[in-house]
């Protein structure tokens, strides 16, 4: 039966304090009836000694002390799941957004989901495809792995999200693959913009969105990453799906845990945010996973914009501490025109050994990444130096490094927001590259990787930088 009280102490915010309560449970959805008449939905955020706040899905514009109504419902916030979700866009409440119908449940799941037994994980070892070379061959992502990308205020990361999304894949044929796109906090601009190139590229087939947008309710920004994930757990162990989870933007996320626990007065942390920040992302974050006796998986790329670019900052911090690696967009290569402006020295996929190698990737795929970050950081480090003593003060070799630095830049770093390049594609530009390199200073790669990968693309193992920089331009089309 349920149970309503008229016994509102006071309101404060979006949150409401009622007083004399009987067996609320935390999580627990609650209805609030206004004077008006008017009806909204919220949450149990606290419970104690017959005490409950109640954080509204709404203003509480017009709610009176003494006559407005709580009512208990009972259950916490469900999911209506069914794989009739595939092409679907819901707000962030899992509400239909895209005038379509409302989803026929096939079974109703609860959001906040169960903890994944760590007995029963499986070691991810199966290649994820992005067709981003610096992901793909670099910081490689592998089924059932959690890897953020790091950006900034004024970063194309939304751009980057989007082509994952819509090139994002399995190489096997005969395995199913989903995206679920969630994104909290964005303004109606950006929801446009994710609408409209799901809609006009055919990725939405095969996708699931969730749009919360920056007028909503905050608690709603609580909720949306976990209708994500609710759905993606479905699709992936009932269905049998690989399904990669794409979150955007996680700060949006922390925002609203601080706020909320600001309007509950708790004691804040560091910055402010509250401190179980910690365990609340990771909630979110380990769900993705591969489990023992299931076909499908979960995995999960999570973008946040660090405050001020500061990647000590406590929200990149945190979440460096639960997930494996990060992607980090550089701000010096988003001002050269450099798309994606992925830095991939400070980059890293803990997981890329698992999922790469033969019969995965290839099998030069690991000496050929160390090579191509042993050059390319060399070169990086030989630029700065360049700017105090000046070009012609560097030897011969160190020019090929330089020369190197700015091509692998404009070559392997930059790819268009459509260019979706295999694999295969990745590692022969990569040698590529290395082309301008003597051999004698390929010491990262196999001796007989070299004699059957790269010969064929060996331009002159000691030519010039600039001879070999120009040819591997023009080989690659640009």
């Amino acid at each position: 039966m349920l149970k309503e009280f008229q016994t509102v102490r006071s309101v404060e915010g979006p949150l409401v304090f009622v007083d004399r309560v009987e067996n609320a449970a935390f999580n627990e959805l609650v209805e609030v009836v206004f004077p008006n008449g008017e009806r909204k939905k919220g949450q149990v955020l606290e419970t104690a000694k017959g005490k409950a706040v109640v954080q509204i899905f709404g203003t509480t514009t017009g709610l009176d002390v003494s006559t407005t109504r709580v009512k208990f419902l009972g259950e916490t916030i469900r999911l209506s799941v069914s794989d009739e979700m595939l092409g679907r866009v819901f707000n962030g409440l899992g509400e239909p957004r895209d005038n379509g119908p409302p989803i026929i449940a096939k079974e109703k799941m609860d959001i906040i989901g169960s903890a994944i037994n760590p007995i029963s994980r499986q070691k991810p070892e199966e290649f994820i495809q992005t067709g981003i070379s610096t992901i793909d061959g670099l910081n490689t992502l592998v089924r059932g792995q959690k890897l953020p990308i790091f950006s900034s205020s004024g970063m194309p990361h939304n751009d980057v999200a989007v082509q994952i999304a819509r090139q994002a894949k399995v190489l096997s044929e005969t395995e199913s693959f989903a995206v679920v796109f969630g994104a909290i906090g964005i303004t109606h601009e950006e929801a446009s913009f994710f609408m409209k190139d799901f809609e006009k590229t055919g990725a939405l087939k095969r996708s699931v969105l969730f749009l919360n947008l920056a007028d909503d309710p905050s608690v709603e920004r609580l909720i949306t990453p976990r209708m994500a994930l609710t759905t993606a757990e479905y699709l992936a162990y009932e269905n049998d799906m690989h399904v990669l989870v794409i979150l955007t933007d996680m700060t949006n996320y922390a925002e609203a845990l601080r706020e909320i626990a600001g309007a509950r007065k708790e004691v804040p942390g560091r910055r402010g945010y509250p401190g179980y920040m910690y365990t609340d992302l990771a909630s979110i974050y380990e769900r993705a996973g591969v489990i023992k006796g299931k076909k499908g998986t979960v995995t999960q790329l999570g973008i946040l914009s660090m405050p001020s670019d500061d990647i000590t900052h406590p929200i990149p911090d945190l979440t460096g501490y639960i997930t494996e690696g990060q992607i980090v967009l550089g701000p010096d290569l988003h001002r050269k025109g450099i798309y994606p402006p992925i830095n991939v020295l400070p980059s890293l996929s803990r997981l890329m050994n698992l999922g790469i190698g033969k019969q995965k990737t290839r099998e030069d795929h690991r000496g050929i990444a160390d090579q191509l970050y042993a050059v390319y950081s060399e070169g990086r480090d030989l630029r700065s130096l360049s700017a105090v003593v000046g070009e012609e003060a560097l030897s011969d070799l160190d020019k090929k490094y330089l020369k190197f630095a700015t091509e692998f830049e404009d070559t392997f770093v930059k790819q268009g927001k459509y260019e979706n390049r295999e694999i295969e594609q990745t590692l022969d530009l990569g040698w590529q590259l290395l082309s301008m390199i003597p051999e004698t200073e390929l010491k990262r790669v196999k001796i007989d990787f070299i004699q059957k990968y790269g010969k064929k693309f060996k331009l002159r193992s000691e030519g010039s930088a600039t001879e070999s920089g120009t040819k591997v331009s023009q080989q690659i089309g640009r």
